[in-house]
């Protein structure tokens, strides 16, 4: 492919394109989130202005990376579609809708009683009394004077506010839900105490819920609610409090949580909490655990839908690593299923047309790469089943780490090819670093190639119509 240069300015032009504009000429459908505006087809992503964020998984960036990542685009491709030069439109540009500065934090003026919240928290979402009533004794709630929002507070290690998460307290409708500008989020809603276990929870309605259904002894133990799923609030409270110890993440029962909870216990375990671990609610999040308690039909949980296919899909390499078990040149087999596959690989369109073509290339490769590992494994007399191989590759995946769409999935898969030849053509005898680096390879590539057959699976029939979609729209244009 021949090399296409584009200039500082154009670059800067084309990460300048508005996204809640150019979503919206795409047919999709944005719900007003805050200062944010929700793409209903992927709800964890946020766009405002010329900028996107994946809650779910904590990666966001601009106009030109949104497009390769959701529309799977080249660069270059994605770049002359923003510039107009491939849809012959003059997108909406962000420059003339600079955000405003950033206000100070102040806390909302406080209601002279707390009727409202009270009787929202206790009747409509079955808080407990005695704890609602504890936070509010060291006005860590309160209820505010304009709008009667439920107002939960976060104080620093001086005990000055510095975050405060407002909820309304009106029942019809949805409810309103928002930080108070300027809000610190390494300083949400918490209670420390002084044993060394802490409790993480998203937000604060979750944390009174889980303290409600498990009151014995509750202000021994410290909790802190996370503003979402990011991780700045947990580190500054484990920061401020060397006696924590132990970390228990309570997360949402949804494809989110899940997600964000695997990505926690990385962080912790690089920073050395290696005690950590899981609670998951029954329902969707402690409130609803709480509601059904009370007689009140709940939410019920969902499970990540990567996690739920995961078995099937490893389940089905199952016979084709039996078959493959006779063949003398494996690598020689893995390199011809590369080649295969590359090319359907290169194009969403290409790969969703061909979708079952596909679906075999990476099954051979990936049942071809346990293959290689499983006589690695008998080299290095560590013999291990078929079984146990497929057990271990299921067990090695993660739903955070599953990112980016087939471009970026098929470009990681040619480079584990890639890395298996390099290190089998190096010559000399392979010592045992070597060879638990070949392991790892060939581990990779297997996990590779799951991750891309799931993704198959799940978006290459959603893919296709949207990029007809997208040609459709630049040729009426």
């Amino acid at each position: 492919m021949a090399y296409i240069h584009f200039t500082d300015e154009q670059k800067q032009q084309a990460n300048s394109v508005d996204l809640v504009d150019f979503l919206q000429r795409q047919g999709e459908q944005l719900i007003r989130s805050g200062r944010e505006w929700r793409w209903k087809r992927h709800d964890s992503v946020t766009v405002r202005g010329n900028q996107w964020f994946r809650h779910s998984r904590k990666e966001g960036g601009h106009a030109v990376d949104f497009v390769q990542q959701f529309f799977d685009m080249s660069f270059p491709k994605a770049m002359n579609f923003l510039l107009g030069e491939d849809c012959g439109v003059e997108w909406n540009q962000t420059a003339k809708s600079a955000p405003t500065p950033r206000k100070e934090f102040a806390l909302p003026e406080a209601n002279q009683d707390m009727r409202r919240v009270f009787a929202y928290l206790i009747k409509q979402r079955f808080i407990d009394r005695e704890v609602l009533s504890h936070f509010a004794r060291y006005k860590l709630i309160y209820e505010d004077k304009e709008y009667h929002n439920a107002v939960f507070v976060g104080l620093d290690e001086k005990g000055a506010a510095r975050h405060a998460h407002k909820r309304g307290t009106y029942t019809q409708g949805a409810p309103y839900k928002g930080n108070v500008e300027g809000s610190d989020p390494k300083y949400s809603f918490h209670w420390i105490g002084e044993s060394g276990v802490l409790y993480v929870f998203e937000a604060p309605v979750d944390m009174l819920s889980f303290i409600t259904l498990n009151r014995k002894d509750w202000q021994q133990h410290s909790y802190v609610t996370l503003d979402g799923v990011s991780e700045h609030a947990m580190l500054r409270q484990l920061e401020l409090n060397p006696h924590l110890k132990s970390v228990v993440v309570c997360l949402d029962h949804d494809e989110a949580g899940i997600e964000a909870t695997g990505r926690l216990k990385d962080i912790l375990t690089e920073k050395g909490y290696v005690d950590n671990s899981i609670r998951q609610s029954q329902y969707k999040d402690w409130n609803e655990d709480l509601k059904a308690g009370n007689g009140v039909n709940p939410i019920p949980a969902q499970e990540h839908p990567k996690l739920t296919l995961l078995p099937k899909v490893v389940g089905e390499l199952h016979d084709l690593c039996k078959a493959l078990e006779t063949n003398r040149d494996i690598d020689f087999f893995l390199r011809e299923c590369a080649e295969a596959v590359e090319p359907f690989l290169a194009s969403g369109k290409s790969a969703a047309e061909n979708a079952e073509a596909v679906r075999e290339c990476l099954q051979c490769l990936a049942s071809g790469s346990l293959i290689a590992m499983q006589r690695q494994l008998r080299q290095m007399e560590l013999p291990l089943t078929t079984e146990r191989l497929l057990q271990k590759l299921q067990d090695s995946y993660r739903p955070h780490e599953d990112r980016g769409w087939l471009r970026t999935k098929a470009e990681q898969i040619c480079q584990d090819v890639s890395d298996i030849g390099r290190q089998l053509q190096t010559p000399g005898i392979r010592t045992q670093a070597d060879k638990e680096k070949l392991l790892s390879s060939y581990q990779r590539l297997a996990l590779d190639c799951v991750k891309a057959m799931m993704f198959v699976e799940q978006e290459l029939p959603s893919m296709l119509p949207a990029q007809e979609q997208a040609v459709n729209f630049s040729m009426t244009m």
